[in-house]
C-alpha cells in the first residue's frame, strides 16, 4: 500500500479514537476540511480495510456472522468488585512500515490489567484464540464479555470458556460503551505508544509494545485505580473498590 494511503489511514485512525461515530461521510469531510482531496468511496474502502466502522451500526473491528449464536449483554448494572469477575477483550489496528497490523487483548475489567495481547497480519480468528488461551493459563473469570464479532463467535474462541463453565456476554449492537474499559485502553496506547512510534517491522511493533504492556501494567498509576498500577490491583490481596456497570 502507498504512503499516502496508510497517511490517511493514520488520520482516520486518530481521528476515530476522538469521535468513532463517525460514519465514511462525515470521516471524508473531516479529511477535506484539512486539505485532502480524497472521495467517500476511498474512504469506506480505507475504514473497510482498517476494520472500523461508526458504532451505531454493529461493532468496529471483527464483524458478526450471521450463522453464529450471539449471547446476551450480562453486565448492565453488575458490580464489578474483584479481580477476575469480568474480562473482556478487542482488536485495533496498528500501523507498521509500508503496511498494518491487528493487536488484540484480554483485560481484566477491575484492575484494568491486561492478562494477554496478540498480534496479526489478518483478522483471522486462530490470533484471538491464541491470546484467549494465554490469559487462561493464568487464571479463569467468572464472566468473559467480548462484541459480535466473527472472531469471538466462533466454536474454537467459545470453545475454551464453555469448557471451563464462564458466562459468556456480548456487547449489545452498536454499543461501543459496553466494552468502555478496553476502549480506554486503546486510546492510551495509542497516544501513548503507537503514535510516537515508526514502526519498521512486525518485530519492532512486537517489541514496542511488549514494553509498553509491561509498564502499562506495572508502573502506569491509574487515576480510577487511586493511582495504583493495574498489576498492584489484580495481584492484591482483598478488593480495593468497586464499581457498577451503567
Amino acid at each position: 500500500m502507498d504512503e499516502y494511503n496508510l497517511g490517511l489511514m493514520d488520520l482516520i485512525d486518530r481521528q476515530y479514537l476522538k469521535t468513532p461515530f463517525y460514519g465514511s461521510r462525515r470521516m471524508s469531510a473531516y479529511l477535506s476540511q484539512r486539505g485532502y482531496k480524497v472521495n467517500r468511496k476511498r474512504v469506506q474502502r480505507l475504514m473497510r480495510l482498517m476494520g472500523i466502522q461508526a458504532i451505531y451500526p454493529g461493532p468496529n473491528l471483527s464483524k458478526r456472522r450471521q450463522e453464529h449464536k450471539i449471547y446476551p449483554y450480562l453486565l448492565r448494572g453488575v458490580v464489578v468488585d474483584r479481580p477476575d469477575f469480568v474480562w473482556s477483550t478487542d482488536i485495533t489496528y496498528v500501523r507498521v512500515k509500508g503496511g498494518f497490523i491487528y493487536l488484540m487483548a484480554v483485560m481484566d475489567w477491575y484492575s484494568r490489567y491486561v492478562l494477554s495481547w496478540n498480534l496479526s497480519n489478518s483478522l483471522e480468528g486462530r490470533f484471538c484464540v491464541d491470546g484467549l488461551l494465554e490469559a487462561l493459563s493464568q487464571s479463569d473469570p467468572e464472566i468473559f464479555n467480548t462484541d459480535q464479532g466473527s472472531q469471538f463467535t466462533s466454536d474454537d474462541f467459545l470453545a475454551p470458556l464453555h469448557e471451563k463453565g464462564i458466562k459468556i456476554s456480548m456487547d449489545s449492537k452498536g454499543r461501543a460503551i459496553d466494552n468502555i474499559f478496553i476502549e480506554r485502553l486503546w486510546r492510551s496506547l495509542k497516544y501513548e505508544e503507537v503514535y510516537l512510534k515508526d514502526y519498521q517491522s512486525v518485530k519492532d511493533a512486537k517489541e514496542s509494545l511488549k514494553q509498553y504492556f509491561d509498564f502499562y501494567n506495572n508502573e502506569r498509576p491509574h487515576q480510577s485505580l487511586n493511582y495504583s498500577s493495574p498489576a498492584a490491583v489484580y495481584y492484591a490481596d482483598g478488593a480495593r473498590g468497586r464499581f457498577e456497570c451503567e
